[in-house]
C-alpha cells in the first residue's frame, strides 16, 4: 500500500480498505472464467513465441512483486505501527512469508532444468496482483491490530498460533516435496529426450507418482493451501461467518461489489484470509483443467482413481 505519508489516517485507512475490497472481488469473480480460459504458461503455454518470455525469467518477474510489496508495506504502509517494534510472533510470520516466496519465486525456478515459455500476460498480471497482495499482507502484519494480536503474551499462549505454524511447516515441506517430484521428471526428460515423455516447448511432462500423487494430480497446490491456511490461522483472527456469507450467492457478490462501501467491506476478512481465498479461486480451476489435460494426454496410462486436488473428492 503505497500512499503519501501526509494523508490523514482516515484517508489512508480508506485506501487500505479499497485495496482490500478490490483485490478480493477480482480474485472471487475470476473463478468462473478461469474454468474456461487457460492461464498461458506451463502445459498451456502458447505454441508461438510471439509475446512470450523465457519461462524461468517470467516466473521470477511474476512472483517477485509479492515479497517486494510485502517488505515495503511493512515500513511504509498506511497502517504501519511506527511507534512500536515488531514483536517476535510478527517477525516469525514475516520470516515464514519470505521463506515461502524465496522458494516459490527463486529457488524453484532455479532448480528446474526447464520451463515452458510464458505469455507476457502472466508477469504483467503478477505485477498488479502480487504487488497488491504483498502490500496488503505487509500492511496488515505491521498494523496496530496485528501488533496487539501478535504480542508474545497473546500468540505464544494461543493454541491457534501453534496449530497455524505447524500447518504452515507441513504445507511448506509438502509443497517442496511435490515440486521435487515434478522437477525430477523434467530432469529425466532432459536426459532422455522425449522417450516416454510429452514435451511442450522445452518442458517435459510425465505422470508423477509417489507422495500424494497416489491420490491427486496437484498435491503442490493442496500443500500450498495448507501452508497459507496455517499462516493465516497464526497471523489473524478467523473471519466471522457473516463476513463470508456474501460469497455463497451471485446476488451477495453483486451487492458486495456495487453497494457496499470499502469501509464496510467484510471487516473481519483480513489480508491473510483474503490471500487464501483468492489463491483458492485462482488455483482450483487450474487444478481442474490441468487434471483434464493429464487424462487427455496420457489416456489409459493415467490412474483412473486419481482426483485433481482433493483426494477422493475433486
Amino acid at each position: 500500500m503505497f500512499v503519501p505519508k501526509r494523508l490523514a489516517l482516515r484517508q489512508r485507512e480508506g485506501i487500505y480498505d479499497a485495496a482490500r475490497k478490490v483485490f478480493t472481488i477480482v480474485g472471487v469473480t475470476s473463478l468462473p472464467g478461469s474454468f474456461i480460459v487457460n492461464a498461458p504458461f506451463g502445459r498451456f503455454a502458447p505454441q508461438s513465441k510471439s509475446l512470450t518470455v523465457n519461462g524461468r525469467l517470467g516466473w521470477v518477474l511474476m512472483e517477485l512483486w509479492s515479497p517486494l510489496g510485502f517488505i515495503y508495506a511493512i515500513y511504509h504502509s498506511p497502517l504501519s505501527n511506527k511507534t512500536s517494534k515488531l514483536s517476535m510472533p510478527q517477525m516469525i510470520l514475516i520470516g515464514c512469508f519470505m521463506i515461502h516466496y524465496l522458494n516459490r519465486g527463486f529457488i524453484s525456478p532455479a532448480r528446474a532444468p526447464s520451463r515452458s515459455r510464458m505469455h507476457v500476460f502472466m508477469p504483467l498480471t503478477g505485477l498488479f496482483l502480487n504487488t497488491t497482495n504483498g502490500g496488503l499482507l505487509g500492511s496488515y502484519i505491521s498494523s496496530p491490530l496485528a501488533h496487539q494480536y501478535l504480542q508474545p503474551e497473546n500468540a505464544f499462549t494461543s493454541l491457534q498460533f501453534y496449530i497455524g505454524m505447524f500447518l504452515w511447516a507441513v504445507g511448506f515441506l509438502g509443497n517442496f516435496w511435490a515440486d521435487e517430484i515434478l522437477t525430477d521428471i523434467r530432469r529425466k526428460g532432459v536426459l532422455r529426450g522425449k522417450e516416454g515423455k510429452i514435451s511442450n516447448g522445452t518442458e517435459y511432462y510425465g505422470i508423477p507418482n509417489g507422495f500424494l500423487y497416489r491420490w491427486i494430480s496437484f498435491p503442490n497446490y493442496l500443500c500450498e493451501w495448507v501452508e497459507m491456511f496455517g499462516w493465516a490461522l497464526a497471523a489473524a483472527p478467523v473471519p466471522r461467518l457473516t463476513d463470508l456469507e456474501w460469497l455463497l450467492t451471485p446476488s451477495g457478490i453483486y451487492s458486495m461489489v456495487l453497494t457496499t462501501p470499502p469501509s464496510k467491506f467484510a471487516p473481519t476478512l483480513t489480508p491473510p484470509w483474503i490471500f487464501l481465498l483468492v489463491e483458492l479461486c485462482i488455483m482450483i480451476p487450474r487444478a481442474y483443467k490441468g487434471h483434464q489435460w493429464y487424462k487427455q494426454k496420457f489416456g489409459d496410462a493415467f490412474p483412473k482413481e486419481r482426483r485433481a486436488v482433493i483426494p477422493y473428492i475433486f
